[in-house]
């Protein structure tokens, strides 16, 4: 049964992590934790299935992603906590729901931390061929591990500024695109509706593959809820932060996609093969447009290696603090876990080595597991967020300082749309593997909880 009380969970009794992080750092992390490489990359494949009405699919995905965010804003705001959704949903749900909701989002970050540096050391070998890749690899596990090891501040600097980089490189998109599809670019002439005609050119089937491309490309926005419990005002912080990055978000993404495929054919090669982004201003004869997009991707994966560095490490400490987890990896040193941190990155590095020796097997199922993790998270912060409420009203509504709209009823109209999302999945054979093992993973990790939370019960 779910605590009744308001009790504080240890990690927030005592000053125990640092907070040194700025608003500055928030509100780019909020900004940039959502603008990944699947968006400059990966998007090219949604707009190939479903060609123009693409952006139908990003304006809805677009909304759920708000609302989700809303609901942790709610939350994280009323109680700030390094364990963001898995100590609310704890708080709400019990004991187990903390831990598994916790564990498995571990395993996607740490996975993650392995997929980027790969990624990354693509790029890198792309430009200095004959270098290994797994040197480039080590070389920036090392210095986002050495980052996340030393003062917090150090991992808000190097966010800040990568976000910087992706919002700009966005916004210099949008405005040039504005300007060619008006005319106004000197050198171009305006395409008007000429690429939009063919909407749907796939039905509702590729519309309904676009829409599983976008939902999965919004992941991140948690790291913003982690990161604001070690900053200098951790209730304004968060508030502020999920407010101005909610209408941001939709504008770079919903923008972005509206602009790619107004000015290039839905159908051409070059959006699979170079992304959206590169093949829009390689299309408006941009000079040099490849090269600068490579060099915002690869800032887009290398944030997202700090991001999930932190995060995971910040996740791992909380849910050992709430006696979750190895007591060894909640010991701080300097305000940071740096035995979380360090346990993170060696995780990572394994994922890497496994993509080497075993790409077909154990490495693609790996991916596989976390595959729909994403999904299992919003779902437990919707019914956090639904239990929450009337109690924080009943017992101390000053802590409201987010709210979520027309609660509980968007709040349910977001857990409908996640159970179409898993129906979708299930239908889709590309998609329906990565639910099948995520929920294998996640039944596994509730009884483990569940039996934890029972042990712990009897002393």
């Amino acid at each position: 049964m779910p605590s009744t009380t308001t009790e504080t969970p240890p990690q927030e009794q005592g000053a125990s992590l640092s907070h040194g992080l700025k608003q500055r750092h928030l509100s780019m992390i909020a900004l940039g934790g959502v603008i990944g490489a699947g968006l400059f990359v990966g998007s090219g494949a949604g707009i190939a299935a479903a060609g123009p009405s693409i952006v139908i699919a990003y304006t809805v995905s677009g909304l759920l992603v708000m609302l989700v965010m809303r609901m942790l804003g709610e939350m994280s705001a009323a109680y700030p906590s390094s364990g963001s959704f898995s100590a609310h949903a704890e708080r709400a749900i019990g004991p187990w729901a903390g831990f598994t909701a916790g564990w498995s989002f571990w395993v996607l970050l740490c996975t993650a931390v392995g997929l980027e540096g790969i990624g990354a050391a693509s790029i890198v070998q792309g430009w200095l061929p004959g270098t290994p890749q797994w040197m480039w690899v080590a070389l920036f596990m090392v210095v986002f591990c050495g980052a996340n090891l030393t003062a917090v501040k150090n991992f808000g600097e190097f966010e800040f500024w990568f976000a910087a980089l992706k919002v700009g490189a966005i916004s210099l998109f949008l405005v040039l695109g504005v300007l060619a599809i008006t005319g106004v670019l000197p050198g171009t002439d305006s395409p008007g509706a000429s690429n939009l005609t063919d909407f749907l050119p796939h039905g509702s089937e590729g519309l309904l593959v676009g829409l599983l491309a976008s939902v999965f490309a919004y992941g991140g926005l948690e790291t913003v809820t982690i990161a604001a419990a070690e900053s200098e005002n951790p209730v304004r912080g968060v508030a502020s932060a999920v407010r101005t990055a909610m209408w941001r978000i939709a504008l770079f993404y919903i923008g972005s996609m509206a602009v790619a495929v107004t000015l290039v054919p839905w159908d051409s090669e070059e959006v699979v093969e170079k992304g959206p982004y590169v093949a829009t201003l390689d299309h408006l004869g941009i000079p040099g447009a490849g090269q600068v997009m490579n060099v915002v991707v690869l800032a887009a994966l290398l944030s997202a290696m700090n991001a999930n560095i932190y995060g995971s490490s910040r996740i791992a400490y909380s849910l050992v603090e709430r006696g979750q987890g190895p007591k060894a990896l909640a010991r701080l040193s300097g305000g940071v876990p740096r035995i979380a941190v360090l346990t993170s990155c060696v995780l990572g590095f394994v994922c890497v080595l496994l993509n080497y020796w075993r790409p077909d097997d154990i490495f693609r199922w790996l991916l596989n597991m976390i595959g729909a993790v994403i999904l299992v998270v919003w779902i437990f912060i919707a019914v956090s967020q639904l239990l929450l409420r009337r109690r924080i009203e009943r017992e101390a509504p000053e802590k409201l300082v987010v709210r979520m709209w027309a609660f509980p009823w968007l709040t349910w109209v977001a857990l409908a749309a996640m159970a179409v999302i898993f129906v979708l999945m299930a239908r889709e054979p590309d998609t329906r593997l990565q639910l099948y093992s995520t929920g294998g993973m996640t039944l596994v990790l509730a009884a483990v909880g569940y039996a934890w939370q029972r042990a712990r019960a009897k002393r």
